[in-house]
């Protein structure tokens, strides 16, 4: 049976007291978007996880968390500058009608086109711990943490050293024009070993919707 929202909205174990904790004194720059009222509730209601947890209260309170200028993006409940929510993006893609439950579940992606999931038994072994589908392999690997884990490290840990062989000179100004339903297109595509890393690639914003497709063709 369905929860309702007054079951999935839990004021005395608010999960989202633990993520304000995490960002008051945040290494990494962030981003909070907005909520739009109506969109949370439906993305909560179909999300189905109580508000006690991170997931549930980010779902709930925002309407997405842009890391580092947008280089990496948490869904939420959709906003203007990411107007994906999560259960919105996955539905087609890990899902196909309400109530399923699929096999990962889409939780942010970055603008390499890397995508972090939950694994709930279709990405690998490590049930409950997020994935990551990475450009310069093609594979999904697990980062042996949960949802709670990876939100902190999104905002207290070395992004830098997880991303060192991508970023470019200039990276932070480039990546603050990506809007949150684009990525990076590379040539040569981040799979083919560079002698420099990534600055001999030439790079372009494709809509994520159409990069999305590598990262499920190869699972």
């Amino acid at each position: 049976m369905m929860k309702t929202l007054k079951d999935l909205i839990n004021k005395d174990g608010f999960g989202w007291a633990l993520v304000q904790k995490w960002m008051e004194n945040s290494k990494n720059t962030f981003e909070t978007l907005p909520r739009v009222s109506k969109r949370a509730d439906e993305e909560l209601l179909r999300l189905q996880i109580s508000t006690k947890s991170p997931m549930g209260a980010i779902v709930f309170e925002t309407g997405g968390i842009l890391i580092e200028n947008g280089w990496l993006r948490i869904l939420g409940s959709g906003s203007t500058k990411l107007n994906r929510g999560m259960m919105e993006w996955n539905k087609g893609k890990t899902y196909v009608n309400e109530g399923e439950k699929g096999g990962f579940l889409l939780i942010a992606d970055d603008v390499l086109g890397g995508y972090f999931a939950i694994n709930a038994g279709e990405l690998g072994e490590e049930i409950g711990k997020i994935y990551y589908f990475a450009p310069n392999t093609l594979r999904w690997e697990s980062l042996e943490c949960g949802y709670a884990d990876f939100i902190n490290w999104s905002l207290n840990g070395d992004l830098g050293l997880f991303y060192q062989d991508y970023q470019w000179d200039g990276w932070k100004a480039d990546v603050a024009t990506v809007e949150g339903n684009q990525v990076y297109s590379f040539d040569p595509n981040l799979s083919v070993p560079e002698k420099n890393n990534n600055k001999g690639r030439s790079r372009r914003m494709i809509l994520i919707d159409e990069h999305v497709k590598l990262a499920l063709e190869s699972i």
